[in-house]
């Protein structure tokens, strides 16, 4: 063969073999993919008063008292005050009422500078100020670690709020775990009613008017996701396991609440996850009828298999009288073409690259941004392990387009 030929036809070959590779890598407009991520390390602190005295010792790295308040991971994200600000609510610290008596209830401003194919640091910033949640006016009804103090700031041994929303005027609308109930604050974070008790006495075995009775709702199962509609007439409430009575069933409730009311309306909608033990965690209102529902397993690290997020219909005609559920984004294996998941930040992080996978034991933030894209954060649980197993997870927040949005009706 002449050399030219033989050149010619070789490069050729090459270009071939080439061709799948770097398709592989093209993206795919109509599946979800990841655009943007940002890290806020596990050790960032803000103001305030030394904060896990019962945790004492190092922890995955992390020594224990912090010096003052950590900022922790979320577990809800609103709109902030300007764009491209957040409003991200922790829950009650350190996961359980015994260990978080020193943990201050807040929501902090924070602004990501995202990572993305175009560019971005990936980092996050706290904001100095920031909500504190208080009842200066006594209106919980039962005592509390600040029961003496004039401003009564809310700590982790009395309330554990897992989900945030925020009405037309402005006041904050938090859903709680210990109750569980729905709380109502003003803009600044203060106590505004007595807590909303869930319909049909479901107590949870940290509720303070429990008593002698026995708990109907298992501990740390209460108000995890809560998505208000558009026009900020409804909340819709969502416990994020089965009640006592519905052990080990996939069956969880979603309650409506009236906004203009301040009252539960008796509609209640069953939603169904894929298996007994996987949790409801968070959702949002895309319009006045559809959510988008975050569920997932209880793992971390590369033990995280299922988190997966749905659409929801309310007045869609249910199913074995279950809520219709459609797959937007697997959480799991997010195409991450562009590689703006990488590099590590420590040496051995795990489901980075493509795909990209959540990895954090508690995802559960969801909000809508712009499109079809998912605002996506994870509560890092302090000091738990879960991008890396060696050293306390950071807190992330990613961005994701999701394409099966376009699709609904």
């Amino acid at each position: 063969m002449h050399p030219k030929l033989f050149t010619a036809v070789v490069v050729a070959l090459a270009a071939t073999m080439a061709l799948p590779s770097a398709m592989a890598q093209a993206s795919d407009e109509s599946q979800p993919e990841l655009v943007g991520r940002a890290v806020l390390p596990a050790e960032a602190l803000a103001a305030g008063p030394p904060s896990g005295a019962a945790l004492a010792g190092v922890r995955n790295g992390i020594t224990f008292p912090r010096p003052s308040q950590p900022v922790e991971g979320f577990s809800a994200v609103v709109a902030g005050r300007h764009p491209g600000e957040y409003l991200a609510m922790p829950d009650n610290g350190y996961g359980a009422k015994a260990t978080s008596a020193d943990f201050l209830i807040r929501a902090y401003y924070v602004r990501p500078e995202f990572k993305t194919a175009r560019g971005g640091n990936g980092t996050i910033a706290v904001g100095r100020q920031f909500i504190e949640f208080r009842d200066p006016d006594h209106l919980i009804g039962f005592p509390i670690v600040n029961e003496a103090t004039q401003e009564r700031r809310l700590t982790g041994a009395d309330i554990d709020p897992e989900s945030l929303q925020r009405g037309t005027n402005g006041d904050l609308w938090v859903g709680d775990e210990f109750g569980p109930w729905i709380l109502h604050f003003d803009a600044t974070g203060r106590l505004l009613d007595a807590p909303f008790a869930t319909p049909g006495g479901l107590m949870s075995p940290n509720n303070p008017f429990l008593g002698a009775n026995p708990a109907t709702q298992p501990n740390s199962r209460g108000y995890e996701a809560m998505a208000i509609n558009p026009k900020g007439t409804h909340l819709y409430a969502a416990l994020e396991g089965a009640t006592v009575a519905e052990t080990g069933s996939t069956r969880r409730l979603v309650f409506e609440f009236s906004v203009g009311d301040e009252a539960f309306t008796g509609r209640v909608w069953s939603y169904r996850t894929e298996q007994p033990g996987f949790m409801v965690a968070d959702m949002w209102a895309l319009d006045g009828h559809r959510l988008v529902v975050i569920e997932r397993d209880a793992g971390r690290g590369l033990d995280a298999i299922f988190r997966r997020v749905y659409v929801v219909d309310l007045k869609a005609k249910p199913v074995n009288g279950s809520l219709v559920k459609s797959v937007a984004v697997d959480l799991a294996a997010v195409p991450d073409p562009d590689l703006v998941s990488l590099p590590e930040i420590h040496a051995g992080d795990v489901g980075l690259g493509n795909p990209f996978r959540v990895t954090c034991e508690s995802v559960e933030a969801i909000h809508p941004t712009s499109g079809n894209k998912l605002l996506i954060g994870c509560d890092n649980n302090l000091p738990n392990t879960g991008r890396n197993p060696a050293v306390a997870d950071d807190t992330e927040l990613i961005v994701v387009s999701a394409p099966a949005l376009d699709d609904q009706p």
